[in-house]
C-alpha cells in the first residue's frame, strides 16, 4: 500500500479553494501549553504548501480520548496559538468543528488563511464514523487532504467518512513521507534488510513478524517476547514475562523462520520488579539457559547487544519496531540505548533506518538519535498496522490518480 496510486496534494487545484486537512494535532498539553509541538511541526510542509498556492486551509484534529462529551481541558485551543507562533502568522480558531461556528470561521477565512477546528471527538459521531458528521465536515470544504498518519488505520468521519462527500482527497506531505519509507522498506528493500522486533508480548506482534518472515534476511527478536521462545525452546526463564498459550506458535515460527530469526544469548535479570515505582532489585547478567527460577528478565545482554549491534552494521535497510527491555527504568534500558545508537551508526553508513512510532520512537529520543535516523515514523498504531501488511482505511478512501 503506498500513495503513488492516490492522488497527492501537489495534484489538486487549490488557489481559492477551502481546503480541509486532516492532521494529528493529538499533543501533549501541560498547564494549558502545548508541551511537545514535534507533531505540529511534522504538518507544516502541508500547511505551508497550502498557504503558498493561496488555499483556505481548514485544519481538524482528535486531541486526547474526551469520549464524545465537550472536556475544556482537550480544547485545541493551545494548539492554535503553538501552530501561529511557528508558522509566524495568525491561525483562527472555531468553537466547534461542525456547525454555526465552524461555518461562521470557515467564511471568515481569506485565500492564504488557516483556521484550526475544536477537536473532533467532542462529538461521539467521530468515532462512529456517523455518515451525517461527515456530511457536515465535507460541507466546509471543496477539497480533503489527510495529512494524519497517526489517524489512518482507524476508519472514523475524518479520516474515512468524509471521502465520500468531497470532489478529491488527496494524502498530504507527511502522509506521502510515512507511506513512502514503510512501502519501499516492504516491496522493494536494499539488501540485507534486517528487522528489531520487540515489545512484551509475542501476540501483540505475530502478525508484524509473519507479515516480516519471507521478506528480511534477518528478523531480531528482543524484549519480553524473547522468553516465550525461549521457554518454547525448552530454558528455564523463571519469573520473565511468558505467554504459555503462544509456546506451539514460537515452536512454529522458529521452525518456519530456518536460521533467519534471531534471539538473544545472554540478559540482565533481577529479582524485584516494580514498574509502577519504576525501580528495579538487584541485577545481573546471565546466559539463556541460566535464568534463576525466581528471578526475571528484564534488558537484553552485552552479548546480545553486540551480535544485533554487528547484524545492524552490516544491514542496508533497518525496520526496528518496540524496545528491547524495560526502558522506561534508565537501569534496564542499556539494551535498548544501544539498539538506537547501533541505528544511528547504520545510518551515517548509508543505510535506511525506520523506527516505526511509539515506544521506538521515545526510544530514539530518549538516545538522543531521533535526527540521526532516516524516519522515525509518527504514527505507533498506523505504523505497526501497515507493517503486519493491513490496508489503512485513511489511505485506501483517497482518490485514485
Amino acid at each position: 500500500m503506498s500513495t503513488g496510486k492516490k492522488l497527492f496534494v501537489e495534484d489538486l487545484k487549490t488557489a481559492g479553494k477551502r481546503v480541509i486537512v486532516r492532521v494529528d494535532f493529538n499533543v501533549p498539553l501541560k498547564d494549558g501549553k502545548v508541551e511537545s509541538d514535534k507533531r505540529i511541526k511534522e504538518s507544516l510542509p502541508t500547511i505551508n504548501y497550502l498557504r503558498e498556492q493561496g488555499a483556505k486551509v481548514i485544519l481538524m484534529s482528535h486531541l486526547g480520548r474526551p469520549d464524545g462529551k465537550r472536556v475544556p481541558e482537550m480544547s485545541l485551543r493551545p494548539v492554535a496559538d503553538a501552530l501561529a507562533a511557528l508558522l509566524g502568522a495568525p491561525v483562527a480558531f472555531a468553537e466547534d468543528c461542525v456547525g454555526p461556528a465552524a461555518e461562521a470561521a470557515v467564511a471568515a477565512l481569506a485565500p492564504g488563511g488557516v483556521l484550526l477546528l475544536e477537536n473532533l471527538r467532542f462529538h461521539a459521531e467521530e468515532e462512529e464514523n456517523d455518515p451525517a458528521f461527515a456530511k457536515q465536515l465535507a460541507a466546509l470544504c471543496d477539497l480533503y487532504v489527510n495529512d494524519a498518519f497517526g489517524s489512518a488505520h482507524r476508519a472514523h468521519a475524518s479520516t474515512e467518512g468524509i471521502t465520500r462527500f468531497v470532489a478529491q482527497a488527496a494524502s498530504g506531505f507527511l502522509m506521502k513521507k510515512e507511506l513512502d519509507y514503510l512501502g519501499e522498506a516492504l516491496t522493494n528493500p536494499k539488501r540485507p534488510f534486517v528487522a528489531v522486533i520487540g515489545g512484551s508480548k509475542v501476540s501483540s506482534k505475530i502478525d508484524v513478524i509473519k507479515s516480516l518472515l519471507p521478506r528480511v534476511d534477518k528478523l531480531l527478536i528482543g524484549g519480553g517476547m524473547t522468553y516465550t521462545f525461549l521457554k518454547a525452546q525448552g530454558l528455564e526463564v523463571g519469573k520473565s514475562i511468558v505467554e504459555n498459550d503462544k509456546l506451539d506458535l514460537a515452536r512454529s515460527l522458529l521452525a518456519e523462520a530456518g536460521g533467519k530469526l534471531v534471539l538473544g544469548t545472554d540478559f540482565v535479570v533481577t529479582d524485584k520488579l516494580d514498574f509502577k515505582a519504576r525501580t528495579v532489585g538487584a541485577l545481573k547478567t546471565v546466559a539463556k539457559d541460566a535464568i534463576p527460577a525466581d528471578w526475571e528478565a528484564v534488558d537484553a545482554g552485552p552479548a546480545t547487544v553486540a551480535a544485533f549491534t554487528q547484524i545492524l552494521l552490516a544491514a542496508k535497510t533497518i525496520v526496528w519496531n518496540g524496545p528491547v527491555g524495560v526502558f522506561e527504568i534508565d537501569a534496564t534500558a542499556k539494551g535498548t540505548i544501544a539498539i538506537a545508537e547501533a541505528l544511528a551508526k547504520a545510518t551515517a553508513g548509508g543505510a535506511i533506518t525506520i523506527v516505526g512510532g511509539g515506544d521506538s520512537a521515545s526510544a530514539v529520543k530518549k538516545a538522543g538519535v531521533a535526527s540521526k535516523v532516516s524516519h522515525v515514523s509518527t504514527g505507533g498504531g498506523a505504523s505497526l498496522e501497515f507493517l503486519e501488511g493491513k490496508v489503512l482505511p485513511g489511505v485506501a478512501a483517497l482518490t485514485d490518480k
